[in-house]
């Protein structure tokens, strides 16, 4: 669905130079609009487009024919596969990866213009633009669609062709349509157990990739020597 928060905003000023670090890797099909931030290290592809106001840290990777709205803040060492779209109000922390094909949202029940059906709506956010905020380390599979108004948690993952209507907490795995937790995952992403419904787990857990350890109470995940 269209959101009445992303059509193109012409009177904005575009005065301001980009805040682009001397190694950075843009493809000369790639758009970058002004006042633009990107760290060292980072790479934008073939037909990516970032707006203007967009913040992105340093080593990250936008992937070829993906679109990043004004004012989208990314954090350090994010991989943004091919043809992504990430809307206005979103927030997206350290060292998440979005998989490609993959839609957020920013507004619960979008029109593309008044009830008389005369004037469109503008395109600065509004009451009905809602946030969405995925934290470190998470992960988000290809074809995902995520919806607005929530947060996927630290070193969660959502599965391939999911649709987020609700927040998904640290360390859950999370799939279908809707969504929903299945089990958790470890830091590396490798599966640490699974939710069984009736069963209320309460026990530690060591990971069999990578040896960090955790507590599993309920369908709460906490953990127990987190790298320094």
């Amino acid at each position: 669905m269209s959101n009445r928060s992303e059509a193109l905003d012409l009177n904005h000023p575009l005065e301001i130079e980009s805040l682009i670090h001397e190694t950075v890797r843009i493809h000369p099909t790639a758009i970058v609009e002004d006042n633009v931030a990107i760290g060292a290290g980072s790479s934008v592809w073939d037909n990516a487009h970032v707006r203007h106001d967009a913040s992105l840290g340093e080593q990250c990777i936008v992937g070829g024919k993906s679109y990043i709205a004004y004012g989208v803040q990314i954090g350090h060492r994010v991989k943004i596969n091919a043809s992504v779209y990430i809307c206005n109000a979103v927030t997206i922390e350290d060292g998440v990866m979005v998989s490609a094909g993959t839609v957020f949202t920013n507004d619960r029940f979008p029109r593309a213009a008044t009830t008389d059906l005369k004037q469109p709506y503008p395109s600065v956010p509004d009451e009905h633009t809602l946030p969405t905020v995925v934290k470190e380390g998470a992960t988000i599979g290809a074809h995902c669609t995520i919806g607005n108004d929530l947060s996927i948690g630290r070193f969660a993952m959502v599965g391939m062709a999911s649709l987020v209507t609700r927040s998904v907490p640290d360390f859950h795995l999370s799939m279908g349509h809707p969504a929903r937790s299945v089990g958790c995952v470890c830091r590396c992403g490798q599966p640490l157990a699974k939710f069984v419904e009736g069963a209320t787990l309460d026990e530690d857990v060591t990971c069999e990739a990578c040896g960090l350890d955790y507590h599993v109470k309920g369908q709460t995940v906490t953990e127990l020597n987190p790298p320094s």
